[in-house]
């Protein structure tokens, strides 16, 4: 698993496949202007998520000794919880794999403490990860509202003219 980490780095960050999904998440208009085919880029995007879930499906039934289709449900708030702790903007864009590697490693340690304390349910696992997703997602929109008022706000400029 390490090296579909470090492949996924590589591809993220020195790849020009890597640079047209940052700019088809900031935006896919603007990343059609600027000549990136946008449909090729998304039909890689969803061959890649195919194959790396396929992949993350054979080793969790290796791990698992059995083939059960339904041992996986219940594991899309885990994922995505993961991947926006590990700071990547559900509006796209922005974030990082190791972003995400960071954010899959505090939930196992929120996972790891409530199992060992014992007196604790496992619901509250859930509950704790899904009080961690909104406590991260509204820090993310606050932070993005901060930024595009920041941006908008008139900037005086000098006109040299003028001197």
């Amino acid at each position: 698993m390490l090296a579909v980490v470090v492949i996924g780095i590589f591809l993220a960050h020195r790849t020009r496949f890597g640079n047209q999904v940052y700019a088809i998440g900031g935006n896919a208009t603007s990343a059609n202007l600027m000549g990136i085919s946008t449909r090729s880029t998304t039909i890689r995007i969803y061959m890649l998520s195919t194959g790396l879930a396929t992949l993350a499906g054979i080793v969790f039934s290796i791990y698992t000794q059995a083939g059960y289709a339904l041992a996986g449900v219940g594991v899309e708030l885990d994922a995505i919880a993961s991947v926006v702790i590990g700071g990547t903007l559900l509006s796209g864009g922005v974030g990082t794999v190791l972003g995400t590697l960071f954010g899959v490693a505090i939930q196992g340690l929120i996972q790891t403490y409530i199992n060992f304390d014992g007196t604790l349910s496992s619901w509250w696992t859930k509950i704790a990860i899904g009080i961690l997703l909104f406590i991260f997602i509204a820090l993310q929109r606050g932070l993005t509202v901060l930024w595009e008022n920041r941006q908008s706000s008139p900037v005086t400029r000098v006109n040299i003219a003028q001197r």
